[in-house]
C-alpha cells in the first residue's frame, strides 16, 4: 500500500491510496475466517461450514471491508507519521476518482482531500484595546423594572365587569354540546369581536361566532376541548354563559412583596426594596455590557490573528459532516459565522495550551451551579436555594453531553479572561438607547423582563419563539477514511 498527497490549494492536499489487491486479498482472507468463526449456517455446525460457500455467502462484503480498512489504516498512518493536524476528516474527491471494478483490476487508487491547519499566532499586550460599554442606570428605566417586578409578582381577581384585557371563565352551549368552566383572554381577541365582552358580569348570556372570535384553529379546540379535526365549522354560534370575571392586578409594595423577590426578610422596606431593585438592575446591565464585551473582545482577537482556512475544503466537510441536514445553499448563508467560531476555536485552543490551563472539578461545578440559577432565573426564581442548587448541577455533571458543554464554556472563559487580563479595556459610559443602536437594534425597553409567573391555569400563555440556528458539526479528532459502499 502507497499513500502520497499533492497540495491543491493552500492547506488542502489530494490524497493518493494505492492498494494492491494482494495485499486487499490476504486481509479479505483473514476476514472470511473470522466470519467463518461466528457463521452459523444450517446443515454444518458453528464454525465448520466450508471456506468455499463463506467465500460465495460472504467474498463481496469480505472484500470491500478489507479495502475499507486498509484506506483507513494508510491514511491513519500517513497522518500519525507526518504528524498532520488535520482540519475535520478526508474526504472522499468524488470529481477526480475513477471507477474501480473490485473483480478485475489488480490496483486499486482511492483519492481523498484533506485539509491542516494553520499555524495559530496570537500577540496581545496593553496596546491593545477594546471598548467597555458601561449602562447607566436611568430613573425611566428604574420606574419601568419596578413595574415590570409588580406585574411579575402579580395575580388575577375577581372582578365585577369585563375590561379590555381580563380573563373570563365561562360555559358554553349548542344543543347537546356543553364545556364548562372553560377559559378566555380578552387581549387575544381582535377589537370588532371584542367589544361584545366588555362590560359584561358574570351570570350574562349572549351567542358568540367561535370561528369570527377565535380564528386560529388551535385556540378554538383549546376553549371547546376537542380535536382541530373535529370542530364543525358549519354551526360556529355557541351559547356563553360567563360565571366569573378575574382581571390582573400588580402585586402590593408590602412585604410579602419582598420577601418573593428577594427572600425572607432581605428588603423590609420600600425605600430598601427600591435600592435592590436598581443593584439588580444594575447588575443585568453589567451582565449585558459583559456580554457585549466577550462578543468584541472575540472580534478583535480573531480580525488580528488573521487565520487563513482552506473555505472551499470546509464548505465540503461541512456539507457531509451534517448528512443531508442543510443544503450547501444554507451553509453558504451560515458559511461567515461558521469561519468566525471555528477562528476563535483554534485561537482558544492554542491560548489554552499555552498558558498550560486545566479545568477541575470545581469549575464544572461552579458552571454548571450558574447554569442552573440563570435557568430558575428566566422562570422568575432568583433565589435558589444551595441544596437545590447543588442537586441539579450534580445531576449535570452524571450526564455526559452535559459536562461536554460545560467543559467548552469553562475552557472559553478561562482563556477569555486570560485575554481580558492581557489587553486593555477601553470604558465608555453609554445609556440604554444608544447601547441597542450599537447593537444594530431599535431602542429597546429598559431592561429584560423576567416572565410573569402562571397564578393561575386561565393566565394567557406566552409562546416564546425561538430563531432557527443552524447546528454546530461535531468536532472530529481521530479522522478515519472510508470508502463509501
Amino acid at each position: 500500500m502507497k499513500v502520497t498527497k499533492k497540495e491543491t490549494q493552500p492547506l488542502t492536499y489530494l490524497v493518493t491510496v494505492e492498494i494492491e489487491k494482494k495485499e486487499a486479498n490476504e486481509k479479505k482472507e483473514k476476514q472470511l475466517k473470522e466470519y467463518r468463526k461466528k457463521a452459523e449456517i444450517r446443515g454444518f455446525r458453528k464454525g465448520m461450514a466450508p471456506m468455499g460457500l463463506i467465500e460465495k455467502l460472504y467474498g463481496p462484503s469480505a472484500m470491500n471491508e478489507a479495502v475499507n480498512d486498509l484506506i483507513t489504516e494508510g491514511i491513519n498512518n500517513h497522518i500519525k507519521e507526518n504528524n498532520l493536524d488535520l482540519i475535520g476528516e478526508p474526504i472522499p474527491n468524488e470529481e477526480l476518482q475513477k471507477q474501480i471494478d473490485i473483480e478485475k483490476d489488480e490496483k486499486f487508487e482511492f483519492l481523498y482531500d484533506m485539509a491542516v491547519r494553520p499555524e495559530v499566532k496570537v500577540s496581545l499586550d496593553k496596546s491593545d484595546k477594546v471598548a467597555y460599554y458601561d449602562l447607566k442606570v436611568e430613573k425611566d428605566a428604574l420606574a419601568k423594572y419596578k413595574d415590570d417586578m409588580l406585574r411579575q409578582f402579580g395575580s388575577l381577581e375577581e372582578t365585577d365587569k369585563a375590561a379590555e384585557e381580563d380573563f373570563l371563565e365561562v360555559n358554553l352551549e349548542q344543543g347537546d354540546k356543553k364545556v364548562e368552566k372553560t377559559f378566555i383572554t380578552l387581549k387575544s381577541i381582535d377589537d370588532k369581536n371584542k367589544k361584545q365582552f366588555i362590560g359584561k358580569k358574570a351570570g350574562d348570556s349572549f351567542d358568540i361566532d367561535v370561528v369570527k372570535c377565535f380564528p386560529n384553529e388551535t385556540d378554538r379546540a383549546s376553549l371547546l376541548r376537542i380535536k382541530k379535526e373535529e370542530f364543525d365549522a358549519s354551526n360556529p354560534v355557541y351559547k356563553l354563559t360567563i360565571n366569573k370575571v378575574e382581571t390582573f392586578v400588580p402585586a402590593k409594595v408590602d412585604q410579602i412583596l419582598f420577601d418573593r423577590a428577594f427572600g425572607k426578610d432581605a428588603v423590609k422596606s420600600e425605600k430598601e426594596f427600591d435600592k435592590a431593585l436598581e443593584e439588580r438592575l444594575k447588575s443585568e446591565y453589567t451582565q449585558e455590557s459583559d456580554w457585549r464585551f466577550r462578543r468584541d473582545v472575540i472580534d478583535y482577537v480573531v480580525k488580528k490573528a488573521d487565520i487563513t482556512l482552506p473555505e472551499e475544503f470546509l464548505k465540503k466537510w461541512l456539507f457531509r459532516v451534517n448528512e443531508g441536514k442543510f443544503t450547501m445553499e444554507q451553509i453558504e448563508k451560515e458559511f461567515p459565522l461558521f469561519l468566525q467560531d471555528y477562528r476563535w476555536q483554534m485561537i482558544s485552543r492554542k491560548v489554552f495550551e499555552d498558558q498550560k490551563m486545566k479545568i477541575e472539578r470545581e469549575d464544572l461545578m461552579k458552571m454548571a451551579k450558574e447554569t442552573t440559577a440563570r435557568q430558575f432565573a428566566m422562570y422568575g426564581i432568583p433565589n435558589v436555594p444551595e441544596d437545590m442548587l447543588n442537586q441539579y448541577a450534580e445531576k449535570m455533571l452524571n450526564d455526559q453531553k452535559e459536562i461536554g458543554r460545560l467543559y467548552e464554556k469553562c475552557e472559553e472563559d478561562k482563556v477569555l479572561e486570560y485575554v481580558k487580563g492581557v489587553i486593555s479595556a477601553d470604558v465608555k459610559e453609554v445609556t440604554r438607547d444608544q447601547f441597542a443602536s450599537l447593537n444594530g437594534v431599535a431602542a429597546e425597553k429598559p431592561a429584560k423582563k423576567a416572565p410573569a409567573k402562571k397564578t393561575a391555569k386561565k393566565a394567557e400563555k406566552q409562546d416564546a419563539a425561538e430563531e432557527p440556528k443552524a447546528e454546530k458539526p461535531a468536532k472530529k479528532r481521530a479522522p478515519k477514511a472510508k470508502k463509501e459502499e
